[in-house]
C-alpha cells in the first residue's frame, strides 16, 4: 500500500447524507447509474488510488522529468508511467469524455468525488490524463471537421495543453504577443514563446494537442483580440489520426521546481525551427471566452487538488499521533516517573487534529456542493429549465470557483505546513514522511490557473460587482434559511447568522467604497486592500455552513447510530470546534475592512 489514505466514508456522507445525491441518479441523462453502481465506481477508484497510482509518487518526484535539449523531448520515470497507464487502462479517462465519443454520462459531484482520490494520490496523474477534458472543449466549440480531432484524442488518448502564460506577460494574459497569421490552406501558423506550460511534453502519448492562445495579424489588443488555436505536436489525418510529420512546436526548457517534479512545466517556442500550424478552434474570433472553459475545469481541479492533499495529510497525521508514543500526561507532567502517552492524548496536539480535520472535511464539503450546482446545471440543461434558473445556477457556480481555488488551495497550503507536517515534530521535515513532499507539491495550487489575490479581485469585481449581487444574495439567503432553521444546533446557528451578517457587512462597506472611487480614484486602493480578505471570510462562512448542516443530520442519526457512533460524533465535534474558534474572527476581519484608510498605498517604495 502506497502513502495515501482515503477518506471515502466522507466522501460518501457528503454526496448521499449531505447532497441527497440518489435524487438525481437513475433518472433523465443520469438514467444508468444508481447509488450502488456510484459506490461501486468510487471503491475502485479508492483501491486503484491507494495502491497502483500512489505507488510512484514518491519516484516521481525524486527521478523527475528526464528532458533532452537537443530534441525537445521529455520522459518520466517507468514507475510513473507504469501507474498512469493502469488508470488509463481502467478507462477512467471516460468520465470526462463527451458522451458522443464514448464518454460516460456521470454527473459533476460523482466525478469530483473520483477526482479527489485520483489527485490525493498522485496528481500528475490527473493532471496528465486531461486529454479527454480538452477534447471535449474541442468537441463543443468546434467546426464539423474539428470534431474529428476531438475524437482522436479520446480514441488515441493523446494529450493535451493549455497555452497562455508568456514569459514578459505572466497573468497579464492580454499583453501576450504570440501571433497568428493564416494561410491559404486555411490553417494558421503561429509564432511566440509560451512559459509554465503544463504537460508540454512526455512519453505518454502518441500526440499532443496544445491549445494555444494567440493574437491573429491585426487583431486588436487586449484579452478579446486573443483567438484559441489547436496546434498539435504532429500533424496527423483527419479521419485515421495516422501521424504525419513534426509540427513547429518544441520545448526549449523544463522548469527546476519546488515540487509536482514529475508534472513537466515547460517554456515552448512556436514557429522558430519550423512553422507551427494549427487550426482556429470552431473557426470563430472568441479565443478568451472559449479558453475560460478550460481554465474554470482547471480551477476546480486545483482547488480539488489542494483539498485533496490536506485530507491525505491529516489522515497521515492522525495515524502517527495515534501511534507515536511521547511525553506524559499532562495532568501528570510533574510527576517525572508518569507513563509516557501517545501524542494524540496532548492539549494541543489534539487542537491541530481537529483544525485539519474540520477544515478537511468542510472543504471536501465545498468541493462537493460546488459539484451538485454543476450537476443542477447539467440536469436542467438537459430538462429545459427555466433560463432564468440555469443562470442563476451559472451565476452560483462562477461564484464558488474562486472559493474552491483560491480559498481551497490558500488555507490547505497553510494547514499543510502549520498542522499537518508539525504533527510529526521534526520527522516531518524528513523523507522518511510524505508530508514534506506534500507541502511542496501543494504549493502550486495557490499560484497557477491565477493567485490567491487574482481569486480575490475576481471574486469581488467580476462575481459580486459584475453580477449585480445576485448570486452572493442567492447564496445568503439559502445560508440565512438555514441557520433560521431552528432544530439541531441552535447556538452553532445563531453563531452563523451572526457570521453571515459580518461578510455582508464587508461586501456592503467595500461596495460603497469601490462606488466613491468613480469619483476619487485612490478609494479603489482600499477595495484592493481587502479582496482576499473577502474571499477567505467567505470562504470560513461557506464552511462553518457545510459543517454545520454535516452535525445536524450526525445528531439525528445518533440516535441509531449503529456502527457509526464514532464517525457521527466526529461530525458533530468538527461543527461544533471550527464555529467557536474560526468563526469570530470574521468579526475582526470586518472590523479590519471597515477600518481601512488606503495609508499603506502612500508610503514610499524606498520605505519597504
Amino acid at each position: 500500500m502506497g502513502h495515501y489514505i482515503s477518506n471515502l466514508r466522507d466522501i460518501e456522507f457528503c454526496l448521499f447524507d449531505l447532497f441527497g445525491r440518489e435524487s438525481i441518479l437513475g433518472k433523465s441523462i443520469y438514467a444508468d447509474l444508481d447509488r450502488e453502481t456510484a459506490m461501486g465506481m468510487l471503491e475502485e477508484v479508492k483501491r486503484l488510488a491507494e495502491n497502483d497510482l500512489a505507488a510512484s509518487f514518491v519516484d516521481g518526484d525524486r527521478e523527475g522529468v528526464d528532458f533532452n535539449p537537443a530534441t525537445g523531448d521529455a520522459k518520466l520515470p517507468a514507475s510513473f508511467k507504469k501507474s498512469y497507464k493502469t488508470f488509463m487502462d481502467n478507462e477512467w479517462w471516460r468520465i470526462d469524455a463527451p458522451v458522443e465519443l464514448g464518454g460516460t454520462a456521470i454527473p459533476p459531484s460523482i466525478r469530483w468525488a473520483i477526482a479527489e482520490m485520483v489527485l490525493g494520490s498522485n496528481p500528475s496523474i490527473h493532471i496528465y490524463a486531461s486529454g479527454t477534458a480538452f477534447a471535449h472543449v474541442a468537441y463543443v466549440y468546434g467546426t464539423e471537421e474539428q470534431k474529428k480531432i476531438a475524437k482522436l484524442m479520446v480514441d488515441k488518448q493523446w494529450g493535451a495543453t493549455m497555452m497562455l502564460t508568456e514569459p514578459d506577460a505572466g497573468s497579464d494574459v492580454g499583453a501576450g504577443r504570440s501571433k497568428a497569421v493564416k494561410q491559404a490552406d486555411g490553417t494558421w501558423h503561429i509564432t511566440g514563446t509560451k512559459r509554465y506550460i503544463t504537460s508540454g511534453d512526455s512519453d505518454l502519448t502518441d500526440n499532443i494537442i496544445h491549445f494555444v492562445l494567440a493574437r491573429p495579424e491585426g487583431g486588436k489588443l487586449g484579452t478579446k483580440g486573443l483567438d484559441l488555436y489547436m496546434v498539435p505536436k504532429f500533424m496527423f489525418d483527419f479521419n485515421t489520426g495516422e501521424l504525419g510529420k513534426r509540427n513547429g512546436v518544441y520545448v526549449t526548457s523544463i522548469e527546476n521546481k519546488m515540487g509536482l517534479n514529475v508534472s513537466a512545466t515547460c517554456e515552448m517556442n512556436l514557429g522558430e525551427k519550423e512553422p507551427a500550424v494549427g487550426y482556429l478552434l470552431g473557426e470563430v474570433h472568441d479565443g478568451i471566452a472559449q479558453m475560460f472553459k478550460v481554465i474554470e475545469y482547471a480551477r476546480m481541479m486545483v482547488g480539488t487538488k489542494a483539498i485533496a492533499t490536506l485530507s491525505a495529510g491529516y489522515q497521515q497525521a492522525l495515524s502517527y499521533a495515534k501511534t507515536r508514543v511521547q511525553g506524559p500526561d499532562l495532568i501528570n507532567a510533574k510527576d517525572k516517573a508518569s507513563p509516557r502517552v501517545e501524542i494524540i492524548k496532548h492539549p494541543d496536539v489534539r487542537r491541530s487534529l481537529m483544525v485539519q480535520k474540520s477544515y478537511s472535511e468542510g472543504m471536501r464539503a465545498l468541493v462537493l456542493y460546488t459539484a451538485t450546482i454543476q450537476d443542477a446545471f447539467a440536469l436542467g440543461e438537459a430538462e429545459g429549465l427555466d433560463a432564468d434558473k440555469l443562470q442563476d445556477l451559472h451565476a452560483l457556480n462562477d461564484l464558488l470557483l474562486p472559493i474552491v481555488k483560491g480559498y481551497g488551495s490558500e488555507k490547505s497550503w497553510v494547514l499543510l505546513g502549520t498542522e499537518s507536517l508539525q504533527t510529526f515534530g521534526g520527522a516531518g521535515f524528513t523523507e522518511d514522511w510524505p508530508l514534506e513532499q506534500y507541502v511542496r507539491d501543494a504549493k502550486i495550487d495557490t499560484l497557477y490557473e491565477g493567485t490567491t489575490a487574482i481569486q480575490g479581485m475576481d471574486f469581488f469585481f467580476r462575481k459580486i460587482v459584475r453580477d449585480g449581487g445576485r448570486s452572493i444574495t442567492l447564496l445568503g439567503k439559502e445560508i440565512a434559511k438555514y441557520a433560521s432553521s431552528g432544530g439541531n444546533m441552535p447556538d452553532e446557528k445563531k453563531m452563523l447568522l451572526k457570521a453571515l451578517e459580518d461578510v455582508q457587512g464587508m461586501i456592503t462597506h467595500m461596495i460603497g467604497i469601490a462606488m466613491e472611487s468613480v469619483d476619487d480614484p485612490k478609494q479603489i486602493y482600499k477595495v484592493g486592500l481587502n479582496t482576499s480578505r473577502l474571499l477567505m471570510a467567505t470562504g470560513e462562512l461557506i464552511i462553518a455552513w457545510l459543517l454545520i448542516q454535516q452535525a445536524d443530520i450526525a445528531q439525528t442519526k445518533l440516535a441509531n447510530p449503529g456502527r457509526d457512533k464514532d464517525f457521527y460524533d466526529g461530525k458533530v465535534a468538527s461543527a461544533k470546534f471550527f464555529v467557536r474558534s474560526v468563526l469570530p474572527h470574521i468579526a475582526v476581519e470586518r472590523a479590519v475592512v471597515e477600518s481601512e484608510t488606503g495609508a499603506i498605498m502612500e508610503i514610499s517604495e524606498a520605505a519597504f
